[in-house]
């Protein structure tokens, strides 16, 4: 059997695998149909066997939940609907006892319309400042400062009862911060400060590039340099300022950066800014072995000469699930794939992916895993009167949302609500209990047991850089750990014959009868 070397823990982020936990999705410790972090303590055995380094949780704070928590009204509290601050310190040790460490959520470009500053503001006060209000433009004010469009859709303005409009490049339950001013730098360094007291070992900055805008809020001129909001200069002083923060701790950061220029992308990871950053070009990317090379030379190439890790994921809470995606019909690809009533191959997009996890998992870097991939979860077709991602209201009713990836897991096939706890907050699919984690436990066969071996035989691939193989068309394959591990994926139509090697190490499926590797398979081999 092979015998893995586990990586240094200092370093113990730059080959990492993180677990994903939307809580109010994950586990209900209280019954009450709603995840909490109860839920969460009572599966960490789960996840130590899965064998995770990490968990990343989305916000966990107090919230309205206008849109899934990520409209934050207090850093310093917990939302009563998923416990207490001392519940998660609790979560937060008993994972660590584990080794397991914790990898919080922040939200920097906005807050919630609850917050005390936007509702002192709102009152009047001096913390006007600290958000972007401005008078309408028109002979009485009454169209907005500019033309920018909130990222639900609509205008990214809403006009106030005394006239003056504030500025929300999201739901307007989220008024945007100003990063102008120093009161907001201060706050959020002494957030990470509180967070990291509280023993996290990183944090991820939620849409890490947007938080700077130009004062003089311009209106959008497509191709204008700078952008009015997105990958401003000053925004990297923000971020030398985190850094300086999570030095003191020796923590770590994960930046959501959608950027599509890699030299502009690769500056947010210089030595004094943040640590790794999403990699969405390899999670946008057909099922296409030629698209799917280039996205991962290409970000091998951006990170190489600042000697940051890349990072690898198929999935998250924004995007529609994997086996879905990748059981659509490719010249109809969208990462999203957010369309009602898209015709779904789930057994092609199970095979996929079940390639997929292996192919993401040899690779150099850290690798995410959202909650239930390790399931092989499809995404949930969700009746629209039980929808409740506002961008499915902001779009008016075009686009389904994210909800469909967000419905709560299923734990035990034979329990009510497929062993959840109470009845879910979003409704679970008819067929949720095959799913079950108790059910494909028992399976060697199942995408959890895959998971599992994947995730203990991964340190074979070591820490170095990977070399292509000559192969067919349509498939890849790469050695790593001084080409000792070869891993091989089939996205061809044709079976594939499979490099000399000394013993199949693990596969996404049988070989056939001739031992070639069918199409949608992967296999890690002993070179």
């Amino acid at each position: 059997m092979v015998q893995p070397t586990p990586a240094p823990s200092d370093d113990w982020w730059r080959s990492a695998v993180i677990y994903q936990v939307y809580v109010r999705s994950f586990a209900d410790g209280d019954g009450d149909g709603t995840g909490d972090l109860a839920g969460v303590r009572a599966r960490l055995p789960y996840l130590a066997e899965l064998g995770v380094d990490a968990l990343w949780f989305n916000p966990w704070y107090l919230s309205p939940m206008k849109d899934g928590g990520y409209d934050v009204a207090d850093y310093r509290a917990i939302d009563p609907a998923f416990g207490t601050l001392a519940e998660a310190e609790k979560l937060i040790a008993e994972a660590r006892e584990r080794g397991i460490r914790t990898i919080v959520d922040i939200v920097p470009n906005h807050v919630s319309d609850q917050h005390p500053w936007f509702r002192a503001a709102l009152a009047g006060g001096p913390e006007r400042e600290l958000f972007h209000f401005r008078p309408g433009r028109g002979d009485h004010g009454e169209l907005p400062p500019n033309d920018w469009r909130s990222e639900f859709g609509g205008p990214a303005w809403t006009r106030l009862p005394d006239g003056t409009w504030y500025l929300h490049l999201f739901a307007p339950e989220q008024p945007d911060l100003n990063w102008a001013h120093p009161a907001v730098r201060q706050e959020h360094e002494d957030i990470l400060r509180f967070w990291f007291d509280r023993g996290v070992a990183g944090v991820r900055v939620d849409s890490a590039a947007l938080l700077v805008k130009d004062p003089r809020l311009p209106d959008f001129v497509a191709g204008r340099d700078p952008h009015p909001y997105v990958d401003r200069d000053e925004l990297h002083d923000v971020y030398r300022g985190w850094r300086a923060v999570a030095d003191e701790y020796g923590g770590v950061f994960v930046g959501e950066v959608w950027l599509p220029d890699t030299e502009r992308f690769a500056r947010y990871l210089r030595p004094d800014e943040l640590h790794t950053a999403f990699n969405f070009s390899f999670m946008t990317c057909p099922w296409d072995a030629v698209r799917l090379r280039t996205s991962i030379e290409d970000t091998l190439a951006e990170h190489a000469p600042i000697g940051a890790p890349a990072t690898w994921v198929l999935c998250n809470h924004d995007v529609t699930r994997t086996v879905t995606r990748y059981g659509r019909a490719d010249t109809a690809f969208d990462f999203a794939a957010k369309a009602f009533g898209t015709p779904t191959d789930l057994a092609l997009g199970t095979r996929r992916a079940r390639a997929a996890a292996l192919l993401s998992l040899a690779l150099p870097g850290a690798v995410y895993v959202y909650q239930g991939e390790e399931l092989g979860l499809p995404e949930a077709d969700i009746p629209l009167d039980r929808i409740e991602d506002p961008m499915h209201a902001r779009s008016g009713g075009t686009d389904p949302g994210r909800d469909g990836c967000r419905v709560p897991l299923p734990w035990t096939a034979g329990a009510p609500h497929a062993g959840f706890g109470g009845a879910p907050w979003l409704p679970q699919p008819a067929d949720w209990a095959s799913y079950a984690a108790d059910r494909q436990a028992r399976d060697p066969g199942s995408l959890l047991a895959l998971y599992r071996e994947a995730i203990r035989l991964r340190p074979v691939f070591g820490d170095g850089p990977l070399t292509w193989l000559p192969t067919a068309d349509g498939v890849l394959a790469f050695a790593r750990a001084n080409d000792d591990a070869i891993c091989v994926v089939n996205l061809a139509d044709a079976p594939a014959r499979l490099p000399a090697h000394t013993a199949l190490l693990l596969a996404s499926g049988p070989l056939d009868p001739d031992g070639r590797l069918p199409k949608d398979t992967a296999v890690w081999l002993r070179a």
